[in-house]
């Protein structure tokens, strides 16, 4: 099952990577607390980070939000104001108490962190596609969703400044870096 997860992913990538741009495309959300969320105008004018999860992922989801959770607490100790966005792949399972219960593991500073739902499967999908140029896909028989494990860095104007493995804990510590340095050009 995992091995076929993986084949997936691989494959839509390799679709996807031609396609997209590296603008950030409109979607309407609510956050976990019902918030209406209007991305990217939402955070226009400063940078953002944002990933794909949902909350019964078995596999990548949570090591991700744990690097999230983690970037979080490092953009604290650099007092470097930035918006993270989780959105779901899931939004049929993902409601708004769902993604709050999920979201407690991580002990989130919520004025900081949206986690979005409140789309359709398809919207997400496309979205996610077009703006990231990352694939998400059903699983068949499985209740699994096959999505990128990137984190996205976008800049004031809505473009995708930076791309880092969510998976992996030293991209903390690049995005930080990144976003010093982004900071001190502008």
């Amino acid at each position: 099952m995992k091995r076929r997860f993986w084949i997936s992913i691989i494959i839509l990538v390799s679709i996807t990577s031609a396609c997209g741009s590296k603008d950030v495309g409109e979607l309407s959300a609510v956050n976990q607390h019902g918030k209406e969320i209007a991305v990217p105008q939402a955070y226009a004018g400063e940078y953002w980070v944002a990933d794909f999860i949902f909350t019964n992922c078995e596999t990548v989801c949570p090591p991700m939000t744990g690097n999230m959770a983690r970037l979080q607490a490092q953009l604290e100790q650099e007092n470097l104001d930035v918006q993270l966005v989780s959105v779901s792949v899931d939004p049929a399972n993902d409601t708004e108490e769902k993604l709050l219960s999920f979201a407690e593991n991580y002990q989130p500073n919520y004025e900081q962190w949206d986690f979005l739902t409140g789309y359709s499967f398809q919207e997400v999908k496309e979205w996610s596609i077009k703006s990231f140029q990352s694939p998400v896909k059903k699983m068949e028989d499985s209740d699994q969703v096959a999505h990128g494990t990137s984190f996205f860095l976008v800049d004031p104007d809505g473009n995708i400044a930076e791309t880092y493995s969510g998976t992996k804990a030293e991209s903390v510590e690049k995005i930080v870096e990144d976003l010093k340095k982004y900071k001190n050009e502008s």
